[in-house]
């Protein structure tokens, strides 16, 4: 089986739209989206429809929160704070109603999806973690593979129940190991903060136990031109450039 990892949309439908195209020209059997479709984007009514029109599993992500929990909100830095309200006006009765019936973390394909950290926070980053507290996680559910979102960077932890290695994901491919359990972070669709301004996604193939990080291309200047005109934060747009 091939399934395709998405994560951290972000209303960005020209992003979206490439990744699931690439993703049907590389044969994937699935997809899963690890929450954030809305947010910092143009688009959140768009993005959702089309996770709903190709029947993607999805968890929430911590600007989904926002909307089920407006308190969240406070925690958000002043450009994400508009942001979301600006996204909250936009959003449709159908979008809300998917919103509310996300659930923290999903278990299938025999993997974890969560968009924060497992095993099922949609808030917290990976990043904030020392080794005791990543290995004490690793303790608290059964999956070998868990693959999270919401750091934007596309990221890999290596556990060998002892101790932790962390990597940074290339493009192309990477081997897994059998003997060994992984925390591996998908990147961003529509919002990439690692310095490299395609679309990012993984796909995880069982057949040889590999994951592979996709670099996808897509029209930038027209999402750009969508964030201005819609009133989004300038750094929205920069932030993609």
């Amino acid at each position: 089986m091939r399934l395709a990892v998405v994560s951290d949309i972000h209303g960005n439908t020209e992003a979206f739209g490439a990744v699931l195209n690439d993703a049907r020209i590389s044969g994937v059997d699935a997809m899963v989206c690890l929450g954030d479709v809305i947010g910092y984007g143009p688009e959140p009514n768009e993005a959702i429809s089309m996770v709903c029109a190709d029947n993607i599993p999805a968890v929430i992500g911590n600007h989904e929160l926002c909307i089920i929990n407006r308190d969240y909100l406070s925690k958000f830095n002043p450009a994400a704070y508009r942001s979301m309200l600006i996204t909250i006006d936009m959003l449709s009765d159908e979008s809300i109603n998917f919103i509310n019936k996300l659930e923290p973390s999903l278990v299938n394909y025999g993997c974890r999806f969560v968009h924060g950290f497992p095993p099922e926070s949609p808030t917290t980053y990976m990043f904030e973690l020392d080794t005791k507290a990543i290995l004490d996680a690793f303790g608290k559910y059964e999956e070998r593979i868990c693959f999270i979102g919401h750091t934007h960077s596309l990221r890999l932890i290596e556990s060998d129940g002892k101790s932790i290695e962390h990597n940074i994901l290339q493009r192309g491919k990477t081997q897994l190991y059998a003997n060994k359990r992984y925390i591996i972070n998908a990147g961003s669709v529509g919002q990439p903060r690692d310095g490299d301004n395609h679309a990012k996604y993984i796909i995880w193939d069982t057949s040889n136990d590999s994951i592979e990080a996709k670099y996808i291309s897509y029209d930038i200047d027209s999402v750009v031109n969508k964030i201005i005109k819609a009133g989004f934060p300038e750094i929205n747009a920069r932030r993609l450039m």
